[in-house]
């Protein structure tokens, strides 16, 4: 990967800190949240916001193995929010 400058670095740190705080906000509705669409929704946005955290932290610190976890856990994110839309549909939670 190409050299990232302290500052540019710094900058993805910082835009990578406040995804992690999105996503605590958004655990709130996953723990709260009324229906099981509204969790479903939310533990889908934090699985996308780890995503995405992944691939900031890989540009700052220039580690392409991130990239590799971010890709595997993004098609497991979208596997997941399959498979519990497939249990809340099966089970009647659908309103």
């Amino acid at each position: 990967m190409t050299e990232v400058t302290p500052f540019l670095s710094d900058a993805l740190v910082g835009a990578a800190a406040a995804f992690v705080v999105f996503a605590v906000v958004v655990l709130y509705r996953v723990v709260k949240g009324p229906t099981m669409q509204d969790r479903v929704i939310a533990v889908n946005v934090v699985g996308s916001n780890t995503v995405v955290i992944l691939a900031l932290l890989a540009a700052a610190f220039g580690e392409s193995g991130f990239l590799d976890v971010a890709l595997v856990y993004a098609l497991l994110n979208f596997l997941m929010s399959i498979a519990i839309s497939k249990f809340t549909v099966d089970r009647g939670d659908v309103i």
